[in-house]
C-alpha cells in the first residue's frame, strides 16, 4: 500500500467523523430551539373535551378537567425531561451527576401526568421519587459512561491518525 492511498483513508476517516459530529450537533440544536413551540402544543388541544380524537390515536384527559390541561401538564413535564437528559447526556463536567436531582423529579412528575389515577402531581417528596427512578438512573449513567468512553477513543484514534500523517509527510 503507498502512503498516498494512506493519507486518502486517513483523510476520508477524518472527515466522516467531522461530518456525523456537525449533523449530530446541528439535530441537537434544532431540538432545543424547537423546544418553545413544543411547550406551547397544548394550545392545539380542544379546551371543552374530556377525549380528543386525533389522526394517531385518542387522547384521553384522565383525571384532569379536559385534554388541554392534561397536554398542557404533559408537554411541560415531558419538556423538562427531555431538556435535563440532553443536558446531562452533553455535559462533560465533574458535576453533571448533580444534573441527575431534577431529571429524578421531572420524570417523577412525569409519572404521575402519565398515570391519571393518581389524584395529585408534584406532590410527592423526592426520597419517595427515587426507588421508581433508580433503573433509569443507572441506564442513563451507563449511557453516559459508554459516551464518554468512545469520545475518549476518538480523540485517541484522531491523535493516532495526526501522527501516522505526520510521520508519512516527514517520508516524503
Amino acid at each position: 500500500m503507498t502512503s498516498k492511498s494512506i493519507k486518502t483513508n486517513t483523510k476520508s476517516h477524518q472527515t466522516d467523523n467531522k461530518k456525523r459530529n456537525y449533523i449530530n450537533g446541528v439535530l441537537l440544536i434544532i431540538f432545543l430551539v424547537a423546544t418553545p413551540f413544543l411547550f406551547y402544543l397544548y394550545q392545539f388541544a380542544p379546551s371543552d373535551e374530556k377525549v380528543w380524537e386525533t389522526a394517531v390515536g385518542n387522547i384521553n384527559a384522565g383525571g384532569f378537567g379536559n385534554v388541554q390541561i392534561y397536554l398542557h401538564a404533559l408537554v411541560t413535564k415531558l419538556t423538562f425531561v427531555l431538556l435535563t437528559g440532553i443536558w446531562f447526556l452533553t455535559s462533560r463536567n465533574w458535576w453533571k451527576y448533580a444534573i441527575l436531582i431534577p431529571f429524578t423529579m421531572f420524570l417523577f412528575q412525569l409519572t404521575g401526568v402519565v398515570n391519571y389515577k393518581i389524584e395529585y402531581i408534584d406532590e410527592f417528596d423526592f426520597w419517595y421519587s427515587l426507588p421508581i427512578i433508580l433503573p433509569i438512573l443507572v441506564l442513563l449513567i451507563y449511557i453516559s459512561y459508554i459516551a464518554g468512553k468512545k469520545s475518549s477513543e476518538d480523540q485517541l484514534k484522531r491523535e493516532v491518525d495526526d501522527e501516522i500523517k505526520k510521520l508519512l509527510n516527514d517520508d516524503l
